[in-house]
């Protein structure tokens, strides 16, 4: 196995044993200096068991496909392990099995606690754990997770605890602003993953910068719409729709901005704790026109027409329409429907970012059958608009078959579903130069083995400077641009401007840490160790005493969109501490069931999806899932408004975060519910 000479200098402490985090850029071969240590590991080390952690699904089947597998084969027992494969069922058996486990770090997590023995695993059956991306080891991430029951181990001084291999290309700045925060931000990293150095490339560094060069960069400019109806025509909508509020205090807010957003979020929220449903019904539609305006800043006017008609036709299909509120933001819209549709087909306001991205499209592809690209956009919807604007333009008429959409694998109520197959079906069809051009949200970001592209397009975006720095790394060809494409003067100009500052900031705060005396960096890891570890049993503390303050029986859930109550917090019960279901054969009284089954996009193991539940009034509740043959409401507690005993009311996005306690479900105690004649043994 080749390598270059910055590799095999950043290699060295783990090739002794010691825990270390490579940092390297992009592209420059992270991933094959791992597969080296692991070979090395495998050889030296006794009874050697290897587990490589990645925080995404498609990464699992990638790296075991492109780099751990071919490299390992000949000599050891490999396997790629996701939630889609059988073998999750028998992880603990799998693991004893072979020597390299490819997996995402949720599966490792959920068999360190799993109680089956068949799923069970501890720790302490690796030597070596090489984590991918390890920058995402913080906070309440499923790295951190892990780690953290490494620390406590390590704290306790217990022995025989798996090596650590970090790889990163922008462990980031943690939101610091200046060097001595950036720093804490890189050691507690460090002391999450255990850390004895952060490597990079000294004595090698000129050759690793010949390999890593970065892209020339391109500030793409637009102006504003000189005229825009569309947007106005949107705006006084809105403005009507407050008038009916009667609410001036979101009058002076900029309309089409993410502050507004957050505004009419806490809005709906206070309708629901009220029981206001004029609040909380004005609050969604508003919701949904900001959106338009979002949407119409981004793509074309017809796509934000698309996007509220798709929720006007959903609403009247669900909705019973007798509410007055309801009939009256009917109304509205449908007496503007028809001059939006007019307005978001006149070519003579279309959105001067498109025209940009067609010019610096036609200016890299148009001319070379070799052009290789990204288009990074912020959300699903623009990344199928966009998709669909270069498949439909006549400028951009030889692009259509060459170029393709990819978005994350989860469901979404505005855009089409992309199962895991999909997904990987466009990934390899960009490898094998099938697709010269990819339109997609972040997951293209980072890990993803694609070619060298010579034409990355962040397109309106304003993320943090780990995202800049990960989405530049995939310009890699010879000559390659990067470019930012945005409104003149706007907030993702200047982001990006902070970002470059930022990234600065992060090199020189590693470089600090790299050059702190040894003594001094190990103390503080033990301090920031320990300080972690405590602060999370706090934490669990206030969450265990939180789930006790109120009895289940004690507290009722309401419909968040009627209030009417529904269910009582006993009537719950969970499925592998993860689904929450009703097992009240009452509760079926409240809701309706769609004729149509959930497609989850991959197989479960002990259940199936049916389809949606939705109150009376139309409100989504969950779905019906087929568990063991047991028909259940699953239920999501974000779609409700809970009651505690004082009289409070409250609506909660996850169920961690309810007052009460909610039981693992008895199979037989809910059999004898639904069929009491199964569980008469007389």
């Amino acid at each position: 196995m080749d390598l270059y000479d910055y590799q095999w200098e950043v290699i060295q402490p783990a090739l002794q044993g010691k825990n270390i985090i490579i940092w390297l850029p992009t592209g420059s071969g992270k991933t094959r200096a791992a597969v080296y240590v692991t070979k090395r590991h495998l050889q030296i080390k006794r009874n050697a068991k290897v587990a490589v952690l990645v925080n995404k699904v498609h990464l699992v089947d990638q790296l075991y496909t492109k780099e751990f597998n071919p490299h390992l084969k000949d000599d050891y027992r490999l396997i790629a392990i996701s939630g889609d494969s059988d073998e999750k069922c028998f992880f603990a058996e799998a693991v004893k099995a072979h020597d390299v486990i490819v997996c995402t770090a949720q599966i490792l997590q959920n068999a360190l606690e799993a109680k089956d023995a068949l799923k069970h695993v501890e720790l302490t059956d690796f030597t070596l754990l090489v984590i991918d991306e390890c920058h995402h080891t913080h906070k309440d991430g499923v790295y951190n997770k892990l780690m953290e029951s490494y620390v406590q181990k390590k704290l306790r001084q217990e022995q025989r605890l798996p090596q650590i291999l970090g790889l990163t290309a922008s462990p980031g700045t943690g939101r610091a602003t200046d060097i001595d925060s950036a720093k804490e931000h890189i050691l507690q990293i460090c002391a999450n993953l255990d850390t004895w150095k952060i490597m990079s490339p000294k004595v090698h560094r000129l050759q690793l910068e010949e390999k890593a060069q970065k892209p020339q960069k391109e500030y793409n400019l637009t102006d504003q719409r000189p005229q825009d109806p569309f947007g106005d025509r949107l705006k006084r909508i809105m403005n009507s729709i407050h008038v009916h509020l009667d609410d001036d205090e979101l009058l002076g807010t900029q309309l089409g901005t993410q502050i507004y957003e957050q505004r009419i979020v806490e809005l709906e929220k206070e309708g629901a704790v009220e029981a206001c449903r004029k609040k909380r019904v004005c609050a969604l539609h508003l919701r949904k026109y900001n959106d338009a305006l979002l949407i119409h800043d981004t793509v074309r006017m017809i796509d934000a027409f698309n996007a509220l008609e798709t929720f006007y036709i959903s609403e009247k299909l669900r909705k019973t329409q007798d509410d007055p509120t309801e009939q009256f933001l009917f109304r509205i819209f449908d007496e503007n429907k028809q001059e939006l549709s007019q307005l978001a087909n006149d070519t003579r306001y279309q959105n001067p970012k498109l025209q940009m991205l067609e010019k610096i499209l036609l200016e890299h592809f148009a001319y070379s059958a070799e052009s290789c690209g990204i288009i990074f956009t912020k959300t699903r919807l623009s990344t199928h608009s966009l998709h669909e604007w270069i498949c439909t333009s006549d400028g951009l008429e030889g692009l259509a078959k060459i170029t393709a959409a990819l978005t994350g694998t989860g469901s979404n109520s505005q855009t089409k579903h992309m199962t895991p197959y999909e997904q990987q079906a466009v990934i390899q069809r960009f490898r094998d130069g099938k697709l010269k051009l990819l339109v997609s949200t972040s997951v293209a970001e980072e890990g993803l083995d694609i070619p060298a592209c010579n034409i990355v397009i962040r397109y309106g975006l304003m993320t943090n400077e780990t995202a800049m720095i990960q989405a530049r790394g995939r310009a890699r060809a010879p000559d390659s641009t990067y470019s930012i494409l945005a409104a003149r003067g706007g907030k993702e100009v200047r982001r990006e401007c902070t970002n470059e500052c930022l990234e600065e900031l992060m090199k020189r705060a590693i470089e600090a840490v790299q050059a702190m005396p040894e003594a001094e960096y190990l103390l503080e890891i033990r301090k920031l160790q320990t300080e972690s570890i405590i602060s999370r049993k706090v934490k669990q503390h206030k969450l265990d005493g939180k789930k006790r303050t109120f009895q289940p029986q004690d507290v009722r859930l309401y419909c968040r969109n009627c209030n009417v109550a529904v269910a009582h917090g006993n009537d719950l019960r969970t499925i592998e501490n993860s689904h929450h279901v009703n097992i009240n054969l009452d509760f079926k009284i409240y809701y309706s069931v769609s004729n149509r089954p959930l497609n989850l996009g991959r197989e479960m193991i002990d259940w199936v999806p049916g389809g949606l539940i939705s109150c009376k009034c139309g409100h989504e509740w969950g779905m019906e899932m087929f568990y063991k043959a047991l028909n259940l409401p699953a239920i999501s507690i974000k779609n409700f408004v809970v009651e505690t005993s004082d009289g409070q009311r409250k609506p909660y996005k996850k169920w961690k975060d309810v007052p009460f306690t909610v039981e693992e479900m008895d199979y037989v105690e809910v059999c004898g519910l639904h069929y009491s004649d199964l569980t008469d043994f007389d």
